[in-house]
């Protein structure tokens, strides 16, 4: 089943409800700013590069601040995120569906979280099954990654039994929780993640004082 559809929507409609001046869990970035990320890098190569390559990164950054400083009004804020709702321009290569998946079904479950977790008072969303087994199997093709700078072995652990190794290491940390806490733990949004620590208390201690994600 395609989640990435379903999922844009309900980003589009978490940024029009929280306005064009809401705090997210982005450090600098209010709403706007997100919104002109989510919109630049799909239609703007250099941008879309540059969230990977970090000398192209203040490149990627001023674009994204230059549209988001033109988002003067509501009006220009809504017309701007509908166009994101709408989807990908017509040769864009996120037409493919199975790189339109790999590409945007975590960016678009994390972003809406960042926005929903950003107040004080947020709980998590019910999550469709097979939209956490999803979620799921994205994050473990990528948690090697998003937990390289770590000096632990890693081992995610569902609340249903799954697990997957993630990185090896002499002393290792089991974090437990469901697909989208973590997600956000994966993701570097560690303070607004519901997950739990098995492991060596120091280790633990390691764990959440080290920078994770991207």
């Amino acid at each position: 089943m395609h989640f990435v559809d379903p999922s844009r929507e309900v980003l589009a409609e978490t940024l029009l409800a929280a306005g064009p001046d809401s705090p997210t869990l982005c450090e600098g970035w209010l709403t706007r700013d997100l919104a002109a990320h989510l919109y630049l890098r799909e239609r703007k190569a250099a941008v879309g590069i540059g969230l990977l390559l970090k000398s192209l990164a203040k490149a990627s950054d001023k674009a994204t601040a230059k549209l988001a400083s033109k988002l003067k009004t509501t009006e220009d804020y809504a017309e701007l995120v509908n166009t994101f709702r709408a989807g990908p321009p017509a040769l864009s290569p996120l037409k493919i569906k199975a790189l339109d998946e790999s590409s945007n079904l975590i960016e678009y479950f994390v972003h809406t979280e960042d926005i929903r977790r950003a107040g004080d008072r947020w709980a998590p969303r019910a999550l469709d099954e097979e939209y956490s087994d999803a979620l799921w199997d994205e994050l473990i093709k990528r948690a090697a990654i998003l937990y390289r700078g770590v000096d632990l072995g890693i081992v995610l652990v569902r609340p249903t039994g799954p697990r997957h190794v993630a990185k090896r290491a002499p002393v290792s940390v089991a974090i437990v929780g469901e697909p989208g806490e973590l997600l956000m733990h994966a993701h570097g949004r560690t303070h607004h993640a519901l997950v739990t620590f098995e492991g060596q208390p120091d280790a633990v201690a390691l764990l959440q004082s080290a920078e994770v994600g991207l």
